[in-house]
């Protein structure tokens, strides 16, 4: 039977109770009593030594360690946090022709992340230049969508303030590791030992690097030999990786492979699915939000590199959403199927 711990409340009771029961005649439960006083004193102490007697049991096994024991766990099984990346990309700048800009200039976006360009770079005759930047600090708060505004946080004569984010963004930054996520790959470890270049070894290679939430093995990616490992980034805006992302696990899997196999990172090709829909009794902008929602939620738990979305889910997710009375699905008509080298996505919902 488990140890139940008691509240500070009951250990109050209880130790004011002893007292009462080994000291005839005492009375502990006058509230400025001496005794009162030290029994409070005292449960509180203990109910501090039960609470560490808590987190000491938690980090015994490595399914309910935290942080730091939780680290020290996955570093016996070879595992290690994730560490945050930096975002970069291109921003588009322009100004006098001839004016210089000089290598670490920094460019605040409107909630102030700040960005330092990564090399001189001077305005070109037409009156434009390009020039990469990094975030400052390391994180997903660096990645920056398309088109958007940044501003030198210094003027700089000749250059106008205001630079573009180009069209491909600012992206390739992650978080550190929660403990949640690094808890997942370490009981995958503990429960799946590495075989020698099983398809596991590969999912766990690729999940193992920074933004890796995801990964496929497909055998036979390119003919006898070779090995496909596709993968995503779930806890970006857009979970398709970049060049910079394909390039950074390729050279990891590299360092990993048994030598016989020609391993391939990609990143699998996007296929939206765009659900065409008539709400036939109530129609509400709340409604739509719901299935929304719910067709997003059936597109995160099903889709997978060559994965079959089923018409029947897809109707189940419109019906199970709140407010939906009843509904007509004008597309799509039949299973969404993919490609083995791509994967479905949610596009455009449209209500008509």
């Amino acid at each position: 039977m488990p140890f139940q711990r008691q509240s500070l409340a009951e250990i109050v009771n209880r130790c004011v109770g002893d007292i009462e029961s080994r000291l005839p005649g005492a009375d502990a439960l006058l509230p400025r009593a001496v005794l009162t006083v030290l029994a409070i004193v005292l449960s509180g102490a203990v109910n501090g030594l039960y609470g560490d007697l808590d987190w000491q049991a938690r980090q015994i096994l490595p399914d309910t360690a935290e942080e730091e024991q939780l680290d020290r766990w996955a570093a016996i099984w070879g595992v290690a946090r994730k560490t945050p990346t930096v975002a970069t990309g291109t921003v588009d700048l322009t100004g006098v022709a001839g004016t210089d800009v000089p290598e670490g200039s920094v460019l605040q976006r409107s909630d102030g992340t700040q960005f330092a360009t990564e090399a001189d770079v001077g305005i070109g005759t037409g009156g434009t230049a390009s020039v990469t930047v990094q975030a400052v600090v390391a994180g997903s708060a660096g990645n920056t969508s398309a088109n958007a505004v940044l501003t030198f946080l210094t003027p700089i004569a000749g250059v106008q303030s205001n630079a573009s984010v180009d069209a491909n963004g600012i992206g390739g930054g992650d978080d550190t590791e929660t403990d949640d996520d690094l808890r997942a790959r370490l009981l995958t470890r503990i429960q799946n030992p590495p075989q020698g270049g099983a398809a596991e070894d590969y999912t766990e290679w690729a999940e193992a690097q920074p933004g890796v939430t995801r990964a496929w093995c497909q055998a036979q990616w390119q003919g006898p030999g070779t090995v496909g490992v596709l993968f995503v980034m779930d806890d970006r805006t857009d979970i398709f990786p970049l060049d910079a992302d394909v390039a950074a696990v390729q050279t990891a899997l590299d360092a990993l492979r048994p030598v016989t196999a020609q391993v391939i990172a990609v990143a699998p090709t996007a296929v939206p699915m765009s659900p065409e829909i008539h709400l036939n009794v109530a129609d509400t902008p709340d409604i739509r939000s719901a299935v929304e929602a719910s067709l997003a939620d059936l597109v995160a738990r099903e889709a997978a590199p060559g994965a079959t979305i089923y018409l029947s889910h897809i109707e189940q997710a419109i019906a199970n959403a709140v407010g939906v009375v009843d509904y007509t699905l004008n597309e799509p008509t039949a299973n969404v199927v993919v490609a083995a080298g791509s994967m479905s996505t949610l596009g455009t919902v449209s209500f008509v």
